[in-house]
């Protein structure tokens, strides 16, 4: 925490530092199947998610969700819409998700970077898998985006 000077009497108030981490995820569709990776992280670790993660400076969301979903599997795809923003937010952290729908164009699944697993995932065996949270809700919004 950090003391912050908020009047020109020198009163201050105790304000964190700590900022929401802004990422972005794409439930990738190949027919009926979705794209999961299993993490490998502290942060979700072992659960099964959208691949996504935090966006960099200057990226748009979109572009962040298709390159992390390059990153963690080594698929290429393309974005059809926004479905939602999402928030995991616990006593250590606040993530806020810009989660997307896309559809597979190419690449064979190879986990990577911080994904422990990668794989596609028939839409009628997702919730057989431990999920991470808002996971079901943002496949649900892309499947109905994309139609499937």
């Amino acid at each position: 925490m950090k003391k912050v000077n908020t009047s020109a009497d020198n009163s201050a108030v105790v304000r964190t530092t700590k900022r929401p981490v802004l990422a972005a995820s794409a439930a990738v569709f190949r027919g009926r199947e979705v794209l999961l990776v299993k993490r490998g992280q502290k942060l979700g670790q072992a659960l099964w998610s959208q691949p996504g993660g935090k966006m960099e400076v200057g990226e748009t969301a979109a572009n962040a969700a298709l390159r992390e979903v390059s990153e963690e599997t080594g698929i290429r795809a393309t974005i059809i819409g926004f479905v939602g923003l999402y928030e995991i937010i616990t006593s250590e952290t606040h993530y806020a998700i810009a989660a997307h729908a896309a559809i597979y164009q190419s690449g064979e699944v190879n986990a990577a970077s911080d994904a422990a697993e990668a794989r596609f995932v028939g839409l009628d065996e997702i919730i057989a898998l431990p999920l991470a949270p808002n996971t079901v809700a943002a496949i649900t919004m892309a499947r109905k985006l994309c139609h499937i």
